[in-house]
Protein backbone atom coordinates (compact mmCIF):
# COMPACT_ATOMS: atom_id res chain seq x y z
CA UNK A 1 0.00 0.00 0.00
CA UNK A 2 1.19 3.19 -0.99
CA UNK A 3 1.33 6.39 1.00
CA UNK A 4 1.01 5.77 4.53
CA UNK A 5 3.43 5.10 7.16
CA UNK A 6 3.35 2.70 9.74
CA UNK A 7 2.80 5.39 12.61
CA UNK A 8 -0.13 6.66 10.75
CA UNK A 9 -1.42 3.20 10.08
CA UNK A 10 -1.12 2.85 13.75
CA UNK A 11 -3.20 5.78 14.81
CA UNK A 12 -5.96 4.55 12.21
CA UNK A 13 -6.04 1.39 13.41
CA UNK A 14 -6.05 2.40 16.85
CA UNK A 15 -8.84 5.01 16.55
CA UNK A 16 -10.90 1.89 14.40
CA UNK A 17 -10.76 -0.61 17.76
CA UNK A 18 -12.20 1.63 19.43
CA UNK A 19 -15.00 1.89 17.89
CA UNK A 20 -15.67 -1.43 16.87
CA UNK A 21 -16.70 -2.60 20.36
CA UNK A 22 -18.46 1.03 21.39
CA UNK A 23 -21.44 0.05 21.73
CA UNK A 24 -23.16 3.82 22.29
CA UNK A 25 -24.22 6.07 20.87
CA UNK A 26 -26.37 3.49 18.21
CA UNK A 27 -28.30 4.87 15.18
CA UNK A 28 -29.97 1.55 14.20
CA UNK A 29 -31.77 2.54 11.36
CA UNK A 30 -34.41 -0.09 11.58
CA UNK A 31 -38.08 -0.32 11.35
CA UNK A 32 -39.46 -1.30 14.76
CA UNK A 33 -42.43 -3.53 15.07
CA UNK A 34 -43.18 -3.93 18.61
CA UNK A 35 -41.68 -3.84 21.49
CA UNK A 36 -39.40 -6.79 21.16
CA UNK A 37 -37.39 -5.32 18.37
CA UNK A 38 -36.46 -2.99 20.73
CA UNK A 39 -33.16 -4.60 21.62
CA UNK A 40 -29.28 -3.17 22.42
CA UNK A 41 -26.84 -3.43 19.29
CA UNK A 42 -24.84 -6.77 20.35
CA UNK A 43 -28.29 -8.77 20.54
CA UNK A 44 -29.19 -7.10 16.98
CA UNK A 45 -26.04 -6.99 15.44
CA UNK A 46 -23.50 -9.71 17.05
CA UNK A 47 -20.73 -8.51 15.01
CA UNK A 48 -21.26 -5.45 13.74
CA UNK A 49 -22.60 -3.75 16.49
CA UNK A 50 -20.14 -0.96 17.24
CA UNK A 51 -19.16 2.62 15.75
CA UNK A 52 -22.24 4.69 15.56
CA UNK A 53 -24.45 2.58 12.58
CA UNK A 54 -24.05 -0.97 10.90
CA UNK A 55 -21.73 -0.07 7.79
CA UNK A 56 -18.91 2.02 9.90
CA UNK A 57 -18.77 -0.88 11.67
CA UNK A 58 -18.67 -3.17 8.84
CA UNK A 59 -15.97 -0.68 6.96
CA UNK A 60 -14.30 -0.24 9.90
CA UNK A 61 -13.49 -3.78 9.68
CA UNK A 62 -12.31 -3.63 6.40
CA UNK A 63 -9.98 -0.27 7.09
CA UNK A 64 -8.50 -2.49 10.31
CA UNK A 65 -8.48 -5.90 8.43
CA UNK A 66 -6.50 -4.28 5.47
CA UNK A 67 -3.98 -2.29 7.61
CA UNK A 68 -3.27 -5.86 8.71
CA UNK A 69 -2.19 -7.20 5.58
CA UNK A 70 -0.57 -4.75 3.82
CA UNK A 71 1.52 -2.55 6.62
CA UNK A 72 4.55 -4.62 8.08
CA UNK A 73 5.35 -4.43 11.85
CA UNK A 74 1.49 -2.93 12.59
CA UNK A 75 1.25 -2.19 16.46
CA UNK A 76 -1.85 -3.47 16.94
CA UNK A 77 -1.33 -6.44 14.33
CA UNK A 78 -2.37 -8.81 17.26
CA UNK A 79 -4.94 -6.87 18.90
CA UNK A 80 -7.03 -6.97 15.43
CA UNK A 81 -6.64 -10.83 15.18
CA UNK A 82 -7.67 -11.54 18.36
CA UNK A 83 -10.61 -9.14 18.16
CA UNK A 84 -11.70 -10.88 14.72
CA UNK A 85 -11.22 -14.29 16.03
CA UNK A 86 -13.92 -13.65 18.68
CA UNK A 87 -16.27 -11.28 16.32
CA UNK A 88 -16.26 -12.78 13.07
CA UNK A 89 -17.19 -16.13 13.68
CA UNK A 90 -19.89 -18.27 12.19
CA UNK A 91 -22.21 -17.83 14.52
CA UNK A 92 -22.13 -13.89 15.60
CA UNK A 93 -22.37 -14.27 11.22
CA UNK A 94 -25.60 -16.26 11.46
CA UNK A 95 -26.69 -13.35 13.67
CA UNK A 96 -26.12 -10.64 10.95
CA UNK A 97 -28.04 -12.92 8.17
CA UNK A 98 -30.59 -12.98 10.66
CA UNK A 99 -31.17 -9.38 10.70
CA UNK A 100 -31.47 -8.99 7.59
CA UNK A 101 -33.89 -11.69 7.15
CA UNK A 102 -36.45 -9.66 9.87
CA UNK A 103 -39.84 -8.16 8.55
CA UNK A 104 -39.06 -5.20 7.30
CA UNK A 105 -35.54 -5.48 6.21
CA UNK A 106 -34.93 -6.00 2.63
CA UNK A 107 -34.22 -2.81 2.70
CA UNK A 108 -31.78 -2.03 5.66
CA UNK A 109 -28.30 -0.57 4.60
CA UNK A 110 -29.45 -0.41 0.66
CA UNK A 111 -26.97 -0.13 -0.81
CA UNK A 112 -23.75 1.50 0.87
CA UNK A 113 -24.02 -1.04 3.47
CA UNK A 114 -24.45 -3.81 1.38
CA UNK A 115 -21.22 -2.65 -0.93
CA UNK A 116 -19.05 -2.22 1.97
CA UNK A 117 -20.12 -5.94 3.36
CA UNK A 118 -19.07 -7.64 0.20
CA UNK A 119 -16.29 -5.27 0.46
CA UNK A 120 -15.08 -6.38 3.74
CA UNK A 121 -15.65 -10.32 2.70
CA UNK A 122 -13.27 -9.18 -0.25
CA UNK A 123 -10.78 -8.58 1.85
CA UNK A 124 -11.22 -11.06 4.54
CA UNK A 125 -10.65 -13.39 1.90
CA UNK A 126 -6.86 -11.78 1.84
CA UNK A 127 -6.64 -13.58 4.95
CA UNK A 128 -6.16 -17.46 6.34
CA UNK A 129 -7.73 -17.03 9.63
CA UNK A 130 -10.98 -18.39 8.07
CA UNK A 131 -12.81 -14.70 8.49
CA UNK A 132 -14.25 -15.00 4.83
CA UNK A 133 -15.73 -18.38 5.56
CA UNK A 134 -17.98 -16.79 8.43
CA UNK A 135 -18.98 -13.85 5.96
CA UNK A 136 -19.37 -15.40 2.93
CA UNK A 137 -23.20 -16.17 3.84
CA UNK A 138 -23.99 -12.50 4.46
CA UNK A 139 -22.21 -11.43 1.45
CA UNK A 140 -24.24 -14.16 -0.49
CA UNK A 141 -27.15 -12.79 0.70
CA UNK A 142 -26.02 -9.37 -0.04
CA UNK A 143 -24.84 -9.93 -3.42
CA UNK A 144 -28.28 -11.38 -4.48
CA UNK A 145 -30.01 -8.60 -2.55
CA UNK A 146 -27.91 -5.97 -4.82
CA UNK A 147 -28.35 -7.52 -8.02
CA UNK A 148 -31.85 -7.62 -7.76
CA UNK A 149 -32.24 -4.09 -6.70
CA UNK A 150 -30.12 -3.33 -9.41
CA UNK A 151 -31.76 -5.02 -12.07
CA UNK A 152 -35.25 -3.35 -10.79
CA UNK A 153 -34.05 0.52 -10.22
CA UNK A 154 -35.04 2.92 -12.94
CA UNK A 155 -32.78 5.34 -12.43
CA UNK A 156 -29.23 5.82 -10.33
CA UNK A 157 -29.30 7.74 -7.26
CA UNK A 158 -27.13 10.70 -8.02
CA UNK A 159 -26.56 12.31 -4.54
CA UNK A 160 -23.43 12.61 -2.28
CA UNK A 161 -24.37 10.22 0.47
CA UNK A 162 -25.02 6.69 1.00
CA UNK A 163 -27.64 6.31 -1.77
CA UNK A 164 -25.32 6.77 -4.18
CA UNK A 165 -25.33 4.29 -7.29
CA UNK A 166 -22.17 4.74 -8.27
CA UNK A 167 -20.17 3.94 -5.23
CA UNK A 168 -22.17 0.75 -4.45
CA UNK A 169 -21.74 -0.43 -7.74
CA UNK A 170 -17.76 0.34 -7.74
CA UNK A 171 -17.63 -1.97 -4.57
CA UNK A 172 -19.88 -4.64 -5.63
CA UNK A 173 -18.03 -4.99 -8.61
CA UNK A 174 -14.56 -5.02 -7.71
CA UNK A 175 -16.03 -8.17 -5.27
CA UNK A 176 -17.96 -9.83 -8.23
CA UNK A 177 -14.98 -10.39 -10.42
CA UNK A 178 -14.34 -13.99 -10.29
CA UNK A 179 -17.14 -14.78 -8.11
CA UNK A 180 -20.60 -13.53 -9.29
CA UNK A 181 -20.63 -13.17 -13.08
CA UNK A 182 -24.41 -12.15 -13.27
CA UNK A 183 -23.53 -9.81 -10.38
CA UNK A 184 -20.79 -8.47 -12.73
CA UNK A 185 -22.51 -7.89 -15.61
CA UNK A 186 -25.66 -6.24 -14.30
CA UNK A 187 -23.49 -3.69 -13.08
CA UNK A 188 -21.90 -3.64 -16.11
CA UNK A 189 -25.06 -3.23 -18.25
CA UNK A 190 -26.40 -0.89 -15.60
CA UNK A 191 -22.59 1.27 -15.54
CA UNK A 192 -23.32 1.88 -19.44
CA UNK A 193 -27.38 2.18 -19.50
CA UNK A 194 -26.99 5.15 -16.78
CA UNK A 195 -23.63 6.55 -17.13
CA UNK A 196 -22.01 5.56 -20.50
CA UNK A 197 -23.72 8.80 -22.37
CA UNK A 198 -22.88 11.45 -19.84
CA UNK A 199 -21.14 14.60 -21.18
CA UNK A 200 -20.04 18.03 -20.03
CA UNK A 201 -20.76 17.66 -16.19
CA UNK A 202 -21.40 20.69 -14.89
CA UNK A 203 -20.82 19.65 -11.11
CA UNK A 204 -23.28 21.24 -8.98
CA UNK A 205 -21.86 19.94 -5.62
CA UNK A 206 -21.28 19.36 -3.19
CA UNK A 207 -24.64 19.51 -0.75
CA UNK A 208 -24.10 20.52 3.19
CA UNK A 209 -23.62 16.78 4.17
CA UNK A 210 -22.09 15.18 0.90
CA UNK A 211 -19.59 12.78 1.89
CA UNK A 212 -18.69 11.65 -2.14
CA UNK A 213 -18.88 13.67 -5.14
CA UNK A 214 -21.13 12.41 -7.70
CA UNK A 215 -19.58 13.44 -10.99
CA UNK A 216 -16.12 11.98 -9.29
CA UNK A 217 -17.29 9.02 -8.24
CA UNK A 218 -19.07 8.23 -11.16
CA UNK A 219 -15.78 8.75 -13.27
CA UNK A 220 -14.14 6.10 -10.65
CA UNK A 221 -16.29 3.96 -11.73
CA UNK A 222 -16.67 4.02 -15.18
CA UNK A 223 -12.36 3.91 -14.84
CA UNK A 224 -13.06 0.57 -12.94
CA UNK A 225 -15.31 -1.03 -15.85
CA UNK A 226 -14.18 0.32 -19.00
CA UNK A 227 -11.30 -0.51 -20.96
CA UNK A 228 -8.04 2.36 -20.60
CA UNK A 229 -8.99 4.11 -24.42
CA UNK A 230 -12.89 3.40 -23.79
CA UNK A 231 -12.29 5.27 -20.18
CA UNK A 232 -10.04 8.34 -21.69
CA UNK A 233 -12.44 8.94 -24.28
CA UNK A 234 -15.59 8.78 -21.75
CA UNK A 235 -13.41 10.96 -19.38
CA UNK A 236 -12.84 13.27 -22.05
CA UNK A 237 -16.62 14.15 -22.64
CA UNK A 238 -17.84 13.83 -19.67
CA UNK A 239 -14.98 16.28 -18.36
CA UNK A 240 -14.38 18.18 -21.06
CA UNK A 241 -12.65 21.07 -18.90
CA UNK A 242 -10.88 19.14 -16.46
CA UNK A 243 -7.14 19.99 -18.09
CA UNK A 244 -8.21 23.29 -16.88
CA UNK A 245 -9.41 22.96 -13.45
CA UNK A 246 -12.68 23.13 -14.39
CA UNK A 247 -15.36 22.41 -12.98
CA UNK A 248 -13.51 24.55 -10.59
CA UNK A 249 -16.33 23.09 -7.54
CA UNK A 250 -14.68 19.40 -8.48
CA UNK A 251 -10.59 20.89 -7.40
CA UNK A 252 -11.53 23.30 -4.51
CA UNK A 253 -11.70 21.27 -1.16
CA UNK A 254 -14.39 22.34 1.43
CA UNK A 255 -14.17 22.95 4.92
CA UNK A 256 -16.98 21.85 7.26
CA UNK A 257 -18.86 24.26 9.71
CA UNK A 258 -19.22 22.45 12.21
CA UNK A 259 -17.02 19.07 12.91
CA UNK A 260 -19.68 18.11 15.90
CA UNK A 261 -22.52 17.71 14.07
CA UNK A 262 -23.27 13.91 12.25
CA UNK A 263 -24.01 15.45 8.32
CA UNK A 264 -21.94 18.18 8.49
CA UNK A 265 -18.80 16.89 9.21
CA UNK A 266 -19.42 14.73 6.07
CA UNK A 267 -17.58 17.08 4.29
CA UNK A 268 -14.37 15.78 5.17
CA UNK A 269 -15.20 12.69 4.08
CA UNK A 270 -16.32 14.20 0.90
CA UNK A 271 -12.44 15.68 0.91
CA UNK A 272 -11.19 12.34 1.47
CA UNK A 273 -13.25 10.26 -0.91
CA UNK A 274 -12.19 13.19 -3.87
CA UNK A 275 -8.83 12.62 -3.27
CA UNK A 276 -9.47 8.85 -3.61
CA UNK A 277 -11.36 9.23 -6.81
CA UNK A 278 -8.88 12.13 -7.92
CA UNK A 279 -6.03 9.51 -8.20
CA UNK A 280 -7.89 6.89 -10.06
CA UNK A 281 -9.15 8.48 -12.52
CA UNK A 282 -5.33 10.10 -13.08
CA UNK A 283 -4.44 6.60 -12.58
CA UNK A 284 -6.81 5.73 -15.62
CA UNK A 285 -6.15 8.26 -17.76
CA UNK A 286 -2.13 7.88 -17.23
CA UNK A 287 0.58 9.82 -17.35
CA UNK A 288 0.79 11.57 -20.37
CA UNK A 289 -2.86 12.66 -20.36
CA UNK A 290 -3.20 16.63 -19.72
CA UNK A 291 -6.03 15.84 -16.60
CA UNK A 292 -3.63 13.62 -15.11
CA UNK A 293 -1.55 16.22 -13.45
CA UNK A 294 -4.41 18.54 -12.40
CA UNK A 295 -5.94 15.68 -10.53
CA UNK A 296 -3.46 14.69 -8.62
CA UNK A 297 -2.34 17.76 -7.50
CA UNK A 298 -6.55 18.07 -6.48
CA UNK A 299 -5.83 15.00 -4.61
CA UNK A 300 -3.64 16.33 -2.50
CA UNK A 301 -5.07 19.18 -1.59
CA UNK A 302 -8.26 17.54 -0.75
CA UNK A 303 -6.25 15.22 1.30
CA UNK A 304 -4.16 17.77 3.48
CA UNK A 305 -7.54 19.66 4.01
CA UNK A 306 -9.23 16.48 6.04
CA UNK A 307 -6.20 14.27 6.78
CA UNK A 308 -5.67 16.32 10.39
CA UNK A 309 -9.02 16.26 11.34
CA UNK A 310 -10.39 12.33 11.29
CA UNK A 311 -10.86 12.30 15.23
CA UNK A 312 -11.35 15.98 16.14
CA UNK A 313 -14.84 14.50 17.03
CA UNK A 314 -16.70 11.17 17.34
CA UNK A 315 -18.86 12.31 14.94
CA UNK A 316 -15.98 12.19 12.31
CA UNK A 317 -13.72 10.01 14.23
CA UNK A 318 -15.91 6.54 14.20
CA UNK A 319 -15.35 6.56 10.25
CA UNK A 320 -13.59 9.03 8.43
CA UNK A 321 -10.18 6.90 9.01
CA UNK A 322 -11.41 3.97 6.50
CA UNK A 323 -11.94 7.17 3.76
CA UNK A 324 -8.31 8.79 4.44
CA UNK A 325 -7.02 4.66 4.17
CA UNK A 326 -8.76 4.72 0.50
CA UNK A 327 -7.65 8.17 -0.16
CA UNK A 328 -3.85 6.93 1.13
CA UNK A 329 -3.68 4.19 -1.34
CA UNK A 330 -6.09 1.57 0.11
CA UNK A 331 -6.82 -1.54 -2.44
CA UNK A 332 -10.83 -1.25 -3.26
Amino acid sequence: MSGIAREQADCFAALTLGNLTRRWPWKPGHVVHGPDDLVPPDRRHPAFYGSYDWHSCVHGWWQVLQLLRSVPDLSHAQAIVDLADTTLTAQALSGEVAAFEREGAATFERPYGWAWALALHQEAGQHSQGWAEAIAPLATLLAGRMRAYLITLSHPLRQGAHGNSAFAMLLAHHWAEGRDAELAATIERRASQWFGRDRDCQAWEPDGDAFLSPALIEAALMARILPRTDFVAWCDAFLPRAGEGKPQTLFDPVVPPDRDDATMVHLDGLNLSRAWCWRRIADALGDRHLVSARAQDAARAHLEQSLPHLDDSYMGGHWLATFALLALGGEL
